[in-house]
């Protein structure tokens, strides 16, 4: 299994930005589609984005594109996510996920998840 842990969230004024970061560890990364999830209080977990195991393609929620951009490094067994034009509708914490082995980007995309990390919050204020 997949060891995954999540930094970069925070404090944000709106319309600013911030860069998460999922380290990965246990198994090799590139074996993975991965993606990124998250929940506001009160509300389910929602997709956000998600990466094919080489990062040639990239799904996102509606809610979310053209504003966030999900990248990878195998080398260096990590994902980011790039949230950008941050609106207080983001505030959430944010969970990484890797899928099965060998999974695929859209299968990840509708939660078919083998490990997730702990979480990150992020909060957006108005």
């Amino acid at each position: 299994q997949v060891q995954l842990v999540e930094s970069g969230g925070g404090l944000v004024q709106a319309g600013g930005s911030l860069r998460l970061s999922c380290a990965a560890s246990g198994r090799t990364l590139s074996n993975y589609a991965m993606g990124w999830f998250r929940q506001a209080p009160g509300k389910e977990r929602d997709f956000v984005a998600s990466i094919s195991r080489d990062g040639g393609n990239a799904y996102y929620a509606d809610s979310v594109k053209g504003r966030f951009t999900i990248s990878r490094d195998n080398a260096e067994n990590t994902i980011y996510l790039q949230m950008n034009s941050l609106n207080p509708e983001d505030t959430a914490v944010y969970y990484c996920a890797a899928s099965q082995p060998s999974g695929d980007a859209w299968s990840t995309s509708l939660g078919n998840v083998g490990s997730w990390g702990q979480g990150t919050q992020v909060t957006v204020s108005s």
